[in-house]
């Protein structure tokens, strides 16, 4: 239940967003993570090394997150999504070990990072590629 609520707070974020990883997303990444490491961790005591499930979870992950990335010319969308998915995996194992404080900790670090740093890279880097566009040169060939 922690991971479900850690994770849809972010998957919020993304959702309100308009992202294409969102609040169900999210939600089942998150608590698949946190099943998978519960289950390495409860499951298998004493004859496997739960890291190796938790390895086995970044790594899908890793694939998930490379779903979301889109190249359009010479710009890249979704890199903050695939991004999330990847720390939300990440708060859902860490809650599957036990480590509800650092899973908290980390979900409002994140939270704080999507919602306010958004304004402050509009206001300081979409304005200057807009003006670094306005400024350029275009050569056209005759």
């Amino acid at each position: 239940m922690v991971t479900a609520i850690l994770a849809i707070a972010i998957g919020f974020e993304r959702e309100f967003h308009g992202h294409p990883a969102g609040i169900k997303t999210l939600g089942l990444v998150g608590v698949g993570a946190c099943l998978f490491s519960g289950l390495g961790l409860e499951a298998f005591k004493g004859s496997t090394d739960p890291t190796r499930i938790a390895a086995q979870v970044v790594t899908g992950v890793g694939f998930l997150g490379a779903g979301a990335i889109m190249r359009q010319g010479n710009e890249v969308h979704g890199l903050t999504t695939a991004a999330s998915i990847w720390v939300v995996a990440a708060i859902g194992m860490a809650v599957g070990f036990g480590f509800y404080v650092p899973a908290i900790f980390t979900t409002l670090l994140i939270l704080a990072m999507l919602f306010l740093l958004r304004p402050i890279e509009h206001v300081l880097f979409h304005r200057y590629k807009k003006i670094q566009d306005a400024v350029e040169v275009k050569i056209v060939p005759p």
